[in-house]
C-alpha cells in the first residue's frame, strides 16, 4: 500500500475508537469498505520495474485502433501546416472555355506551380487563398512535356506560405501520402492513399510530327483521390514536402481534364523533375525537355522475344530511329527485317543498360535520362547488337 493509503487507514482506526462508543460502528465499516475499494491494490515495490499500464475501456467506435490516434493527430497538423500554401485556381478564355485547377506557393517572390493544362489558352486566371484573399495570377512560364506551369500573384509577402519539395527518389511503395486540392471547386479538400507505383511514363501533352506524343516520364502513381480540380495540386509526404504534382487520373484512359470518376489510379509528377524545370520556367518561362529520337518497345513479352530473336526479354528494343535525331547521329538502330510477328521488325539494338546502370524496360531508361540529363549532356546507352555487347555514346537534344 502506498504512504498516502497508510495514512487514511490510521485516521479511521483513530475515528473509530473515538465513534464506537457512541454507536457508529456499523456506519464506520461502510466507510472502511469504500476506502478500501478507492484505493490502489498494488504493493510497494523494491525494484525499478513500472507497473502495468491499466486496461483500455472497449472503444465507442467498433474497430478503432488506439495506435491510430498518433497518425490521426500527423494528419490534422499537416493540413493545419501545408493548406494555407494551397490555392484554388479558376482559369478563363474566350477560346478554352475556362478551367479549374489547383496550385501551391513555392516562394514568397509570389511564385505557385500548377499544370499546364489548368492555365494554357486562358484569359485570365483568378487564385483563390485559403485566408480569403483573390488576386489575379500572371503566367511566367509553361513546360508542355512534363505538364507544369508556374504563375505569379502580386500580394504581400505575408500571404504567402511556401511549400517545400522534397526527394521523390527516396518514395516508397506503400508509404502514406496526402492530397490536397479543389477537386469539382470544393477548395481545400484533402484525400489519403499510399504511393501504389514509381517511374510511370505518362504521355506528353506535346505531339509529335508524325502525330503521336512524347512521353511524359518519372511519374508517381497513387490511390489518393484525385480528381478534376486537383490538377496541380500538392501531393506530399508525411513531413509535409510535396513529392509530386498532381496531374491526371485513369479511368478507361488517362483523363486531364474530364469529367471521368476517379478509379483509385492517379498520377503526379514527380518532385524530381519538378526541382528541375520549375527554376527553369521561372527564369526563362520555358524548359527544355531531353530528346533521344527514337521509337521503341515499352517492354517485351516472351513472344516478341521469340519473334525478333532477342537473347533476353529485358531492356529497351529500339524499334525505329528519327531521321537526323540524336540516337540515328550515335549510330544507333532500328529494327529494319520482317519477324514472324505482324509489325514487328528484326535487327534492332537492345540497350541493356544506361551509364552503367541496368535497365530492364522503357521507363526505367526514360525516368533515368529524364531526372538526371540534361540537353547537352552525354548518356552512354549499353547495347546488344548481332548477339555481341557494346558502348555507344549520344549527345542528348532538347525536344521542338
Amino acid at each position: 500500500m502506498s504512504k498516502k493509503t497508510i495514512q487514511k487507514i490510521i485516521a479511521l482506526v483513530l475515528v473509530f475508537l473515538v465513534l464506537s462508543a457512541c454507536g457508529f460502528t456499523s456506519l464506520l465499516s461502510k466507510i472502511a469498505q469504500q476506502v478500501q475499494e478507492t484505493s490502489p491494490t498494488t504493493e510497494l515495490r523494491t525494484d525499478a520495474t513500472p507497473t502495468a499500464k491499466p486496461a483500455l475501456p472497449e472503444p465507442a467506435v467498433p474497430g478503432f485502433n488506439p495506435e491510430l490516434e498518433d497518425n490521426q493527430d500527423l494528419l490534422e497538423a499537416l493540413y493545419e501546416h501545408v493548406s494555407p500554401g494551397v490555392v484554388s485556381i479558376q482559369a478563363a478564355g474566350m477560346r478554352s472555355g475556362g478551367s479549374q485547377g489547383t496550385g501551391f506557393v513555392v516562394d514568397t517572390q509570389g511564385h505557385i506551380v500548377t499544370n499546364y493544362h489548368v492555365v494554357a489558352d486562358q484569359d485570365t486566371i483568378e487564385v483563390h487563398f485559403q485566408s480569403g484573399l483573390k488576386s489575379y495570377a500572371e503566367i511566367v512560364g509553361m513546360d508542355m512535356d512534363s505538364d507544369l506551369a508556374v504563375i505569379k500573384v502580386d500580394v504581400d509577402p505575408s500571404e504567402l506560405v511556401p511549400l517545400a519539395f522534397g526527394d521523390s527518389d527516396l518514395v516508397k511503395v506503400g508509404q502514406t501520402v496526402a492530397a490536397i486540392g479543389n477537386p469539382y471547386g470544393l477548395s481545400g479538400t484533402m484525400t489519403v492513399g499510399v504511393v501504389s507505383a514509381r517511374g510511370r511514363v505518362l504521355d506528353s501533352m506535346r505531339q509529335s510530327a508524325g502525330g503521336g506524343y512524347f512521353s511524359s516520364g518519372d511519374t508517381i502513381q497513387t490511390d489518393a483521390l484525385i480528381n478534376p480540380g486537383n490538377s496541380g495540386g500538392p501531393l506530399l509526404n508525411l513531413r509535409g514536402e510535396v513529392i509530386g504534382v498532381n496531374r491526371a487520373i485513369k479511368t478507361s484512359g488517362i483523363s486531364i481534364t474530364g469529367d471521368a470518376i476517379n478509379t483509385g489510379i492517379g498520377f503526379a509528377i514527380s518532385s524530381n523533375v519538378a526541382r528541375k524545370v520549375v527554376p527553369s520556367l521561372i527564369e526563362k518561362g520555358s524548359f527544355d525537355y531531353p530528346y533521344l529520337g527514337m521509337t521503341s518497345l515499352s517492354n517485351i513479352s516472351l513472344g516478341v522475344q521469340e519473334a525478333l530473336d532477342l537473347p533476353r526479354s529485358t531492356g529497351v528494343y529500339i524499334s525505329d530511329v528519327v531521321q537526323g535525331g540524336p540516337a540515328q547521329k550515335a549510330g544507333l538502330r532500328g529494327g529494319t527485317q520482317p519477324s514472324q510477328v505482324q509489325g514487328y521488325y528484326k535487327g534492332g539494338d537492345l540497350i541493356i543498360a544506361v551509364d552503367g546502370i541496368e535497365v530492364k524496360d522503357f521507363s526505367e531508361m526514360f525516368n533515368y535520362i529524364v531526372v538526371n540529363k540534361d540537353p547537352g549532356d552525354v548518356v552512354v546507352f549499353t547495347i546488344i547488337r548481332n548477339g555481341k555487347e557494346m558502348d555507344i555514346n549520344l549527345t542528348i537534344e532538347a525536344r521542338r
